[in-house]
């Protein structure tokens, strides 16, 4: 299994290699995050000869590798801010939520005991709760100091825009606070940030998406539940050009809110030629995967990112990548399947123009305004941009079918995705007859 690993790891590298000059963030024992890649990518900037508008990297690897050794606490599982997409100089970036006080003091005296008897990732900070669960005006001294290392890795990383995708407020397990998210922090310590609400329904959901053979249209999320109480919270400046009802997001089936959400990011990433974005659920290993893939394959898909990788190549990179190296408790949790299968399915429905990352750049509104203004419920095709997705889908579903179990009439997929996904087959024993639609 390690080998395997090693194999699929040195293959990510060799197709960033191809458009990237990068660094990497080691975590070779996973001794800053036991759920990420031993051999994290940095990228620094685009290599291509053929862009002559490279953006070179202002940050210092080793100066980010202290960052990151100083924020890990700060979030659920140690999943800290990581960036993995170079887009026009900026990183789309993905984590997990922020850690709540059971969990971060937990590992803080962990750490303490397996140290020694000293913690030297935050100094002489408290052992003390969260501004919730306070009994002293001096109980927040924890926080400020882990959720402060996080902050600076943010601004570092010249991330501004923050959405978060869970459901909740705070994740409660019989009746603690497990996690907390920016958007609750009492101290207000993320008022430096744009923060965006878009409640995400979580893996369990997909399982109706399985039971109803794959079928994502018509299946709408039950926002009446008791512990779903984050509503959905977008600063004016972002709807107002995208021609969406945001306030009747709770009627949406499944893949109109795929749809809208994406158009979201995409249009955060096109209106800010500085400032980055970090996307998070919870733990970071599910409905985050699903936005960054469908992120990175939308932009790869105009040739925005990666522009040298060919369908199977892309396709590989982001399994293996956003999803297999950033979460092997994939293999343990059989309803990821789902949410991942989803994923890679659901690039028919983003084929159209109105995702097309030429029409969505700031200079080019004036187009935008146009076409929907005159197609608002009618769909044009850019013909590369839907070949390249349905290639990459198609190659997706052939796999997936010879592996996994499901039928399909796609051709046979390339052998290293096919044997990709035969581990993933194997580690979460699912072998099924349904037919892909």
């Amino acid at each position: 299994m390690y080998f395997q690993v090693e194999r699929i790891e040195e293959h990510c590298l060799e197709l960033f290699d191809r458009d990237y000059k990068y660094s990497i963030i080691h975590n070779t024992n996973g001794e800053v995050c036991g759920h990420y890649p031993r051999k994290i990518v940095f990228l620094e900037y685009e290599s291509s000869d053929s862009n002559k508008e490279s953006f070179e990297s202002t940050v210092q690897i080793s100066k980010l590798q202290d960052l990151v050794n100083r924020s890990k606490m700060a979030r659920c599982r140690g999943r800290f801010v990581c960036p993995v997409i170079l887009y026009n100089g900026k990183h789309v970036c993905r984590s997990s939520t922020l850690a709540g006080w059971g969990e971060l003091y937990g590992r803080t005296g962990y750490n303490y005991i397996f140290s020694g008897g000293s913690d030297d990732t935050f100094g002489d900070a408290e052992e003390v709760l969260e501004d919730d669960c306070a009994v002293g005006n001096n109980d927040s001294q924890l926080f400020d100091k882990v959720r402060g290392s996080d902050i600076k890795l943010l601004k570092y990383l010249s991330v501004r825009y923050i959405c978060d995708l869970m459901v909740e407020k705070k994740k409660v397990k019989f009746g603690l606070n497990v996690t907390s998210s920016e958007k609750v922090d009492k101290a207000h310590r993320y008022a430096d940030f744009t923060l965006l609400s878009v409640p995400y329904p979580g893996c369990e959901f997909f399982r109706e998406y399985k039971d109803r053979d794959y079928t994502a249209e018509g299946l709408v999320f039950n926002w009446n539940q008791d512990y779903v109480d984050a509503p959905l919270t977008i600063p004016d400046f972002f709807t107002r050009n995208l021609n969406i009802n945001w306030s009747e997001y709770r009627s949406w089936d499944l893949v109109q809110q795929t749809q809208n959400y994406l158009k979201l990011l995409l249009h955060i990433i096109n209106s800010d030629d500085e400032n980055g974005l970090l996307v998070h659920c919870i733990s970071g290993w599910d409905r985050t995967p699903l936005f960054v893939s469908l992120l990175r394959l939308s932009l790869w898909a105009d040739r925005a990112v990666h522009a040298s990788l060919e369908p199977s190549e892309i396709l590989y990179l982001t399994i293996a990548y956003d999803w297999f190296l950033f979460g092997l408790v994939l293999f343990l949790f059989h309803l990821n399947i789902y949410i991942f299968f989803f994923c890679f399915n659901f690039l028919k429905h983003i084929v159209c123009d109105t995702f097309s990352n030429h029409l969505l750049k700031r200079e080019n509104m004036t187009i935008l305004f146009f076409c929907l203004f005159f197609f608002i419920s009618r769909c044009t095709f850019v013909p590369d941009r839907q070949v390249r997705l349905e290639a990459v889908r198609e190659l997706f579903l052939a796999a997936y079918s010879s592996t996994v179990g499901l039928k399909s009439s796609s051709p046979s997929p390339s052998g290293a995705i096919s044997g990709l996904l035969e581990q993933f087959a194997r580690g979460v024993g699912l072998r099924g007859t349904n037919a892909i639609i």
